[in-house]
């Protein structure tokens, strides 16, 4: 059904519970995308809006762990389907103009606060936090992989 062994769905069901603020073993759905991260997938915001509304235009809904589990399921095989650790150091490597595997700050934050997802400065801040050296240049494989790692 959900793809899960017991122990991960009892894991995913603690995890679920932890949200649960008023004791009646739902979710708000304004919480979607906190309890979906919290189980280590990365949901864009949008995608999360677009459930959410689909599931209830007012957003007052809360869920259960049942109807829940499905979105969880949908999420998961989403993000299987997005880009790789590999996929993300190649396209970073058209920015690296001098072949020695670093890219530019600027130019890295550039990227993120204007193409695809777009970060905000602040976000990209906490990314780049201990990834410059002292030339403003960041190492794009070791970037990708801090990031991919959470």
């Amino acid at each position: 059904m959900s793809g899960l062994s017991d122990d991960q769905l009892a894991e995913h069901r603690d995890a679920f519970s932890l949200f649960d603020k008023k004791g009646d073993n739902k979710i708000d759905l304004s919480q979607l995308g906190d309890v979906l991260r919290a189980l280590g997938q990365n949901p864009k915001t949008a995608d999360v809006k677009k459930i959410a509304q689909d599931i209830d235009p007012r957003g007052t809904k809360r869920l259960n762990f049942d109807e829940f589990l499905p979105i969880l399921n949908g999420v998961r095989k989403k993000s299987s389907t997005q880009g790789t650790q590999e996929e993300f150091i190649e396209g970073l490597k058209v920015f690296d103009r001098e072949g020695n595997g670093t890219v530019s700050s600027v130019e890295l934050r550039h990227v993120l606060t204007s193409l695809g997802e777009k970060l905000t400065d602040e976000e990209v801040d906490q990314l780049l936090v201990g990834m410059e050296d002292s030339q403003g240049q960041v190492q794009y494989e070791e970037f990708v992989k801090t990031i991919m790692a959470g």
